[in-house]
């Protein structure tokens, strides 16, 4: 059964045979993918496949990210799901693993960290803006090796939906699993996304270019 549909996907830009790179956008619980698309106006990405899937009911998974993970699915599982045909769908067309990225904000950079926890390969970046790894504080996880991949977790030290000790938690399991993390923490309240995440989004995306 497939909660989310995967033709609802949005997409800009050249198709995947015909582009240098792929960016795959995860939207918040209560946006949509045409929300999270526009963010694509802020990286250069002429030359790039932008897609941006939409979620049933406009979120991943029904309840908070840090309670039991099975009080989350089988949500959660079809969104993990979604992200990795997608995937396969934009490798298949010749884009090497390296040049694709997975970013997302709030409740889709949760599923974009976990996603690549869950399926780890040499991408070329995963962003979790505002955000952590989906689960409950000390929850035992199957080792993964994300190989250096550039891996990007931001958020706010005050932000009411991401506690910041469940952040610091997923840096530091991240860490150990390989990845080339950086680590935007910004002070105040704030839920969204920060200009310093753009400008680490920008940078990497300009070199697939």
């Amino acid at each position: 059964m497939n909660l989310h549909d995967s033709t609802r996907t949005l997409h800009l830009g050249p198709q995947p045979a015909a582009a240098k790179g792929a960016l795959i956008l995860l939207h918040g619980r209560g946006a949509d993918a045409e929300d999270i698309i526009g963010l694509a106006d802020h990286f250069p990405v002429q030359d790039l496949a932008v897609f941006a899937p939409q979620a049933t009911q406009n979120s991943w998974y029904p309840q908070r990210f840090f309670v039991p993970l099975e009080e989350n699915e089988p949500w959660l599982s079809n969104a993990i799901g979604l992200v990795e045909g997608l995937v396969a769908e934009i490798h298949a067309a010749g884009i090497p693993y390296g040049k694709i990225g997975i970013a997302g904000f709030s409740q889709g950079g949760c599923l974009a960290l976990e996603y690549a926890m869950r399926h780890p390969r040499a991408y070329g970046l995963v962003a979790g803006m505002s955000s952590a790894l989906v689960g409950p504080p000390k929850l035992t996880r199957s080792p993964a090796d994300l190989g250096g991949v550039p891996v990007l977790v931001a958020c706010a030290t005050h932000d009411a939906h991401i506690p910041l000790p469940l952040v610091e938690e997923s840096i530091a399991t991240l860490k150990a699993s390989g990845a080339d993390l950086t680590s935007q923490i910004f002070r105040g309240y704030d839920h969204t996304i920060f200009p310093e995440e753009i400008d680490w989004l920008s940078t990497r995306l300009a070199g697939w270019t």
